[in-house]
């Protein structure tokens, strides 16, 4: 009996120690693989990137400021109507909002003068304001002129001048050598320029001149006496000017838009006197 029980914890005690050596060596290889599965975890797992982008994207694309050229390519595919621009030719591109070219200073110019009345009784002439137009009718010069002698009467029905423009004026030294760098060289139309070139202190070569006042045919209109720029205007031109205030501007036009109405004939006749008239090939 006493060795049966003894035998019988033996074997309980053995296989008792075995059962906990076998756990304590599957608990151990499990934890072995659990902290390997864990390391392993922590060796894949990457921090994240800050802005790192993958293939391609587009950037944020900036206003373009108002005056900017433009690219050939936005030009092209471009609405060129919203943009206010016209077709140009290849390698000439406009600006947005250019402004045209006008004023432009021509061969032929056309020039009127206003004057005021000095002297005694206001009977002379001063020069009050010079204005001269370009060939297609455009004002490149107007200046009112500031009075060199007390002014007897401004004329201002006729004349539109009052006291404020020629004490706002342009020295007289000053617009005389302005007008006169202008016309040098060029072709001068007016009407009566005599009188125009006389309250200037200025003088231009005749050949250069062309007096709408002074042209024959058109004194016919008034059977040989020297037309008005009103008479001419209305019986040439279809048109009425100087109504009460008179316009230097306007009757610069006048002027500039009759000789254009006869401006070959006018050349023609010109080339005849002097003799420089083209031989035809009959």
């Amino acid at each position: 009996m006493t060795e049966g029980t003894k035998k019988r914890k033996r074997n309980s005690a053995e296989s008792h120690n075995q059962v906990v050596v076998n756990r304590g060596v599957i608990d151990a290889n499990w934890q072995k693989f659990l902290s390997a599965n864990i390391i392993m975890d922590k060796k894949e797992e990457k921090p994240p990137q800050k802005n790192h982008f993958t293939g391609t994207f587009r950037r944020a694309r900036k206003k373009k400021p108002q005056n900017q050229e433009i690219s050939s390519s936005e030009y092209i595919n471009g609405d060129m109507k919203s943009l206010n621009l016209e077709p140009q030719p290849k390698g000439e591109l406009k600006k947005i909002n250019e402004p045209r070219k006008q004023n432009k200073i021509t061969k032929f110019l056309a020039m009127d003068c206003e004057m005021v009345g000095i002297g005694y009784n206001g009977s002379d002439h001063m020069l009050a304001r010079v204005s001269i137009v370009n060939k297609f009718g455009d004002c490149i010069y107007d200046k009112f002129v500031k009075a060199r002698e007390e002014v007897k009467d401004y004329r201002t029905d006729v004349s539109g001048v009052r006291k404020e423009d020629l004490l706002n004026g342009e020295e007289f030294t000053v617009v005389q050598k302005e007008v006169s760098d202008l016309l040098k060289g060029k072709i001068l139309v007016g009407h009566s320029l005599k009188n125009d070139l006389s309250v200037l202190f200025l003088s231009h070569p005749k050949r250069n001149i062309r007096d709408t006042a002074r042209y024959k045919p058109f004194k016919k209109i008034t059977k040989g006496s020297t037309p008005s720029l009103k008479r001419l205007a209305k019986e040439i031109l279809g048109i009425d000017i100087q109504h009460g205030e008179h316009s230097s501007v306007e009757d610069a036009r006048a002027a500039m838009q009759l000789y254009c109405t006869v401006g070959k004939k006018w050349e023609e006749s010109l080339s005849d006197k002097r003799g420089h008239r083209k031989i035809s090939n009959e």
